[in-house]
């Protein structure tokens, strides 16, 4: 990603670089849209952009919120960048989190607690979001699918946290993946090359043994973040070791990409959501970190092209480009208030 270094800020406390623009599309507890009465929800977390007729998108959002409280917002676009509607696609879930957009153009949202599970949403909320119990019951965070193969990858939020792999056992109509039967996986590096075995998950529910227990050699990856397919790559991220890591499924092996704890003064901190970008980096927000996002090329060199100030408590969730990549969306979780109802989303906009 060609870009400057770090300007700013501008009105809305967003540093970026010469030839960027930040736009705030909401904020907790009010309306998006004027005459509307529904309000963007608290704690905005993991979100993902999709294409709607017309030009238009619709950018998805969790709300990471406790005992029901929590769910999926959306904010739709017009082609030229308006709000024209917001509205809810889940309700009544507790704490999501990350997830991930499906190549059928759903969203998966991911709940963060012991038994969380992992719920598909209709972007344009004119279907029933439904939960997929098969994907395992665990501290979910992020999933990512690459649908060549037929393989969804989920990452776990724990200090002894693991990294699935959950193979459908069919694939679906209109190129989708049959996501209500299958095999969940969890990995184990068995060499210093990194190639990595896959062992089955006998009770992907939990209800017996939690699932990061039942394959006692398995390895611990210390606070799965993000994940994102793309690039012929896996990519995700653990909080715990500062490490963004980089999986080859056709050499099924797995490499470290960037290591924060391994160097002096390291830009990037706190490492969270992932997605990738057109010019090959893969882009990381943070949290606890300088509330920054920040562009990760493939030799780990780590550029930051967003930072907001002044939101002390708070972190950076939901990265996500328009499908023709031009905008990019992220949100403050707690805001300049370091409260749930404090949240802010932008927009982002320039030569990306």
């Amino acid at each position: 990603m060609n870009v400057g270094p770090l300007e700013g800020p501008d009105e809305n406390g967003v540093l970026l670089p010469r030839g960027f623009a930040s736009r705030i599309v909401a904020r907790s507890g009010v309306p998006p849209v004027e005459g509307k009465p529904f309000a963007w929800h608290p704690a905005p977390d993991g979100g993902a952009a999709f294409p709607t007729p017309r030009g238009g998108w619709v950018y998805v959002s969790n709300s990471e919120m406790a005992n029901g409280k929590g769910g999926v917002s959306a904010l739709r676009f017009a082609a030229d960048g308006k709000i024209v509607d917001a509205y809810s696609i889940l309700d009544k879930t507790t704490f999501n989190c990350a997830g991930g957009a499906t190549p059928w153009r759903t969203w998966l949202s991911c709940e963060e607690h012991p038994s969380g599970l992992v719920w598909e949403c209709d972007p344009l909320g004119t279907q029933p979001a439904r939960a997929w119990p098969a994907l395992g019951a665990f501290v979910h965070e992020a999933v990512a699918i690459d649908l060549k193969r037929g393989h969804l990858y989920l990452t776990e939020d724990l200090p002894d946290g693991r990294w699935y792999r959950f193979t459908p056992a069919r694939r679906a109509s209109g190129g989708r993946l049959d996501l209500g039967t299958g095999q969940l996986e969890v990995a184990r590096i068995v060499d210093e090359s990194g190639h990595v075995t896959w062992h089955p998950i006998r009770d992907p529910s939990g209800r017996t043994e939690p699932t990061r227990y039942q394959v006692p050699d398995s390895t611990v990856f210390r606070g799965g973040e993000g994940c994102w397919f793309g690039h012929e790559r896996v990519y995700f991220t653990t909080k715990g070791d500062w490490r963004v890591w980089s999986y080859d499924p056709v050499r099924q092996a797995v490499q470290v990409l960037y290591d924060g704890r391994a160097r002096m003064n390291p830009v990037l901190t706190g490492v969270d959501n992932v997605i990738g970008a057109a010019a090959g980096e893969v882009l990381v927000a943070e949290d606890d970190g300088d509330m920054q996002i920040v562009a990760v090329n493939s030799e780990g060199l780590a550029t930051p092209i967003v930072q907001v100030l002044n939101h002390p408590h708070s972190e950076v969730a939901g990265p996500s480009f328009t499908p023709d990549g031009k905008r990019l969306y992220f949100s403050s979780q707690r805001g300049a208030t370091g409260q749930h109802e404090g949240g802010v989303t932008y927009e982002i906009t320039g030569p990306f």
